[in-house]
């Protein structure tokens, strides 16, 4: 084990430093897509917020982890991670058009949309990676 841990290294950083760049880039496009400013929420004290962003990225982040397990090239993971990023945005366009008011529900810090999009999040997130085993 530690003798391929030099061999094993670069390619270790080349896809941890991907895959932080690709929950970046998420969390700005998440962010822009909802009406509300989660991460001003945040500051101010908003658990709501905190939760259904949480929930995107735990979502968004499992099957990036799967990727990861199981492409053998960065461009992999790309292609992968764009799709999981879709899926997850989806996901939350789901619950805003099914639930009309939830765009006022998350800055007014009610709980309950929040867990149920941090929760529905995870579950697409959970199938997606689960899809992703190719």
């Amino acid at each position: 084990m530690l003798t391929q841990l030099p061999a094993g290294l670069p390619a270790f950083f080349a896809y941890f430093g991907v895959a932080i760049a690709m929950i970046a880039v998420f969390v700005v496009i998440y962010v822009n897509v909802t009406p509300y400013q989660e991460l001003t929420l945040m500051r101010s004290g908003n658990t709501a917020a905190a939760v259904s962003l949480a929930g995107a990225l735990l979502g968004f982040a499992m099957p990036v982890a799967n990727a990861i397990a199981h492409s053998d090239k960065i461009a992999d993971l790309l292609v992968w991670g764009g799709v999981a990023g879709v899926v997850q945005i989806l996901a939350y366009l789901v619950v805003r058009f099914t639930f009309p008011q939830f765009h006022t529900d998350i800055p007014a810090g009610k709980m309950a949309p929040a867990v149920f999009l941090a929760a529905l999040s995870v579950c697409v997130g959970w199938i997606n990676a689960a899809c992703m085993t190719y």
